[in-house]
């Protein structure tokens, strides 16, 4: 009976993957218009996002984050500065340091490519009826629950509150 449960268990993550998979190539397009519409250099989107994950970095931690060299790193900076996407400040604790900041264009830029897709993501949940939402609420509530649980996860974005810090409905 094990083997048969394990065999219905592996069958429905295939399933649940292969959905996943169908879904992210549905709103691929969607997604990937801010990313066509930008000039920027795979390495500048990689430090823009980043970034976007920190309220502010030093170089040095930047560049850890990133796998590359400080002096590449001031670079990619520099013309990023250029753009308005990042400025750079005096960090107060030890002013050697310059803190690197996302500018409010920088964020707009990166709210658009994480926000991309969720219009038609919206439109057809509201294609779903009441019961099955409710359904999804709880069983994405409880991926949340699993990603948190994980030993070494920082992902604030699945704490359990939405992106203004107020609890997810249960």
């Amino acid at each position: 009976m094990k083997n048969h449960d394990t065999t219905e268990r592996q069958q429905l993550i295939d399933w649940i993957a292969d959905t996943q998979r169908l879904l992210g190539r549905v709103f691929a397009r969607d997604r990937s218009l801010p990313l066509l519409a930008t000039t920027l250099t795979m390495q500048q989107l990689k430090v823009i996002v980043a970034l976007s994950f920190h309220e502010s970095a030093s170089g040095q931690e930047l560049a850890r984050e990133l796998g590359i060299g400080l002096g590449t790193l001031t670079g990619i900076v520099d013309r990023l500065v250029a753009h308005g996407l990042v400025s750079r400040r005096e960090d107060p604790a030890d002013r050697r340091v310059r803190r690197l900041t996302l500018t409010t264009q920088g964020r707009t830029l990166t709210d658009e490519m994480l926000d991309a897709g969720t219009a038609n993501w919206r439109q057809l949940l509201t294609r779903l009826d009441t019961a099955t939402l409710r359904d999804m609420r709880r069983v994405l509530g409880r991926i949340s629950e699993v990603i948190t649980e994980e030993p070494g996860s920082s992902d604030e974005g699945v704490s359990g509150h939405d992106e203004c810090g107020r609890p997810l409905p249960h």
